[in-house]
């Protein structure tokens, strides 16, 4: 059984980095170059070596204390090498980096906060003790660094410059509402767990009263105001670039977030009248006036 789960994993590793390099190859098309090499499939590599150079220290400890802080690291790297390869950037593809980086910054202090505060992240607690099912979740992060930035690093490695113009500016304002929902929603819920009157409770205040999942809603939200941003200088296999929004939004609704978070609450609260109530009336994703849920 050992042996089987083992070549498992191989094959999914195999697999997440041809993944990682198809897409690596699509967003190169037409973009800048330093010498022969792709400015984006550089990106691309880059985004795999981080978390694979972080990997050795934390399976030598058996730590999963810096796996997320390494997440925002990578983005804010690859992003940073982006724009220093590439040719000379527009405001496009200037603001695109600014957001990517500011993304990076919010979310990875945030978790690494958290993770500070709490001592452990149970999502590696059956893993962190196994190096290859360990070095599979760093592998899976450069993956998803790679996914979510690759339609951010076609804009800035791409070549094309063409002034933002209305499709750019919805984008921005799709982005910019997706961020800021996100921002609030984790900060309501911060403020909820640190307040010792709702020790043991569920948070349904504030954008939760809205939705279960605000923050996984804004994220998708931002992402897919960066693909719309990218569409106007978008061309050739570059096109592929806009997985990104796609690959978050299956992420969160089908694969890691929202059925994980989903299991927990219900093994804790299932049966609990007020919360099962509030899993009927409040929707699992897209936020609703609570005035308007039935």
């Amino acid at each position: 059984m050992a042996e089987r789960s083992n070549a498992q994993i191989i094959i999914t590793l195999v697999i997440t980095v041809a993944i990682g390099s198809l897409v690596s190859l699509a967003g190169s098309d037409g973009g800048d170059r330093v010498g022969s090499v792709p400015v984006f499939a550089l990106c691309g590599a880059l985004a795999f070596g981080i978390n694979w150079l972080v990997f050795v220290p934390s399976a030598i400890a058996q730590t999963e204390h810096y796996y997320d802080l390494t997440g925002g690291i990578t983005y804010i790297t690859t992003t940073a090498v982006a724009v220093f390869l590439s040719g000379d950037l527009d405001l496009r593809a200037t603001l695109v980096a600014a957001m990517v980086i500011f993304w990076s910054l919010r979310l990875a202090t945030f978790l690494f906060r958290r993770i500070s505060q709490s001592g452990k992240d149970s999502r590696f607690d059956q893993i962190k003790t196994r190096p290859l099912r360990f070095f599979m979740a760093w592998t899976l992060q450069g993956l998803w660094v790679l996914l979510t930035a690759a339609a951010a690093l076609a804009v800035i490695t791409g070549g094309a410059r063409t002034p933002i113009a209305v499709v750019g500016i919805a984008g921005f304002a799709v982005w910019t509402i997706g961020m800021v929902i996100e921002i609030v929603a984790d900060r309501q819920k911060s403020s909820f767990k640190n307040d010792p009157k709702n020790d043991g409770k569920f948070i349904n205040v504030g954008l939760w009263a809205w939705s279960r999942h605000p923050n996984y809603f804004g994220e998708i939200l931002l992402w897919t105001g960066m693909a719309i941003v990218a569409i106007p200088v978008l061309q050739g296999w570059q096109w592929v670039t806009l997985i990104s929004p796609v690959f978050v939004a299956l992420l969160l609704i089908k694969v890691s977030g929202i059925p994980l978070l989903e299991q927990k609450a219900d093994e804790r609260w299932g049966g609990d009248a007020d919360y099962e109530e509030y899993k009927r009336r409040t929707p699992v994703l897209i936020p609703m006036p609570p005035a308007a849920q039935t």
